[in-house]
C-alpha cells in the first residue's frame, strides 16, 4: 500500500528563521509525521535573511529555470534545498531575486509593509505547485501554514484541479496569530484572474487584507487547524460557521499524534 503523501507549505521553519511557534511546528511536525510512516515534502520562501552558507542551501538546477508571469511580468523561479540532518528531512526553498532578495521579511527597515506582499504570496504558492509538478509527486494532503501560503488552496482547487497530481488532494489550513493590519494591493483580484478562477472564487478579495486571505483559504479547504491559542476573532467565528472539520488548539503538548489522526479524518471524510 502506498504511503500517504503530505505536502507542507509554510512561511517559517526553525532553524532558518528566528524561533516562533509556527517555525517550531513547521520544523517538528513534518519530522514527526514522516516518522509515522508518511511521505513528506516541505516548502518555504527563501527570504533574504536566511544565511545560505551557514544553512548549506544549494540550487537544484533540474527544478529551476521556469518563469512565472505575475501581473504581465516574468519572474524566474529558482529552487534551492537544505537538509536538517538530525531529522533526515529536506527543505525546498522558493527563491526569486525580485521578491525575496531583501534583508527584511514582510516590512522594510521603516516597518512599512511591502507593497508587493500580494505578489510574493502568489509567486510562493505557484512556485510550490510548479515544483511539485516537476517532482511528479502527488500529495494526498496539502497542509498550509501562515498567510503567505494562503493562496495555495485557490491554485490547487481551481487552477490545477484537473492535473492528476492534485485532483484528489485534500487541503488543510492552519490558522495562527500572524495577523497584519495593512491592506494588500487593491489589484490582487485582477492579478489572480485565470480562466479556471471564477469571479465568485475571488469574492473575498474586493478589499484584500489578512482576514480576506484566510477566509478564502478556509473556503477551499477540507479541514482547519487552530494553531495559536488566540486567533483573529472574525476568523474564529468564520471557521465555526463554516462547518469544516476543525482541530482546536493543541498547545505545546504532544500534538503530532493528534495532527496525524486529523489527517486521517480529513482523508476519509
Amino acid at each position: 500500500m502506498d504511503k500517504t503523501k503530505i505536502l507542507f507549505v509554510t512561511q517559517d521553519i526553525t532553524p532558518f528563521m528566528k524561533d516562533s511557534p509556527m517555525g517550531l511546528i513547521s520544523r517538528h511536525l513534518p519530522q514527526g509525521i514522516q516518522e509515522k510512516g508518511r511521505e513528506i515534502r516541505t516548502f518555504m520562501p527563501r527570504f533574504g535573511s536566511i544565511n545560505e552558507r551557514r544553512n548549506q542551501l544549494h540550487e537544484v538546477i533540474r527544478l529551476s529555470g521556469m518563469n512565472l508571469i505575475i501581473d504581465d511580468t516574468d519572474h524566474s523561479l529558482i529552487i534551492k534545498v537544505a537538509s536538517i540532518q538530525q531529522a533526515r528531512m529536506q527543505i525546498y526553498f522558493i527563491d526569486n531575486e525580485d521578491y525575496f532578495h531583501r534583508k527584511y521579511i514582510y516590512r522594510d527597515k521603516n516597518n512599512v509593509f511591502f507593497e508587493d506582499n500580494d505578489e510574493r504570496a502568489i509567486f510562493f504558492a505557484r512556485g510550490v505547485i510548479e515544483t511539485v509538478k516537476k517532482l511528479g509527486w502527488s500529495p494526498d494532503i496539502v497542509h498550509c501554514h501562515g498567510w503567505m501560503s494562503a493562496l495555495t488552496p485557490l491554485y490547487i482547487k481551481k487552477v490545477y484541479h484537473e492535473n492528476p497530481l492534485f485532483s484528489s488532494s485534500k487541503v488543510i489550513v492552519s490558522i495562527y496569530d500572524d495577523d497584519f493590519t495593512e491592506p494588500l494591493h487593491p489589484n490582487l483580484q485582477a492579478k489572480l484572474k485565470h480562466e479556471n478562477i471564477a469571479l465568485k472564487d475571488l469574492k473575498h478579495f474586493k478589499k484584500p487584507d489578512y482576514v480576506s486571505l484566510m477566509k478564502a483559504s478556509i473556503d477551499l479547504s477540507e479541514g482547519v487547524i487552530i494553531a495559536s491559542q488566540e486567533i483573529n476573532s472574525e476568523l474564529a467565528e468564520y471557521i465555526e460557521q463554516s462547518g469544516k472539520p476543525t482541530l482546536p488548539f493543541q498547545g505545546d503538548a504532544n500534538y503530532i499524534p493528534v495532527y496525524n489522526e486529523f489527517y486521517d479524518k480529513v482523508l476519509h471524510s
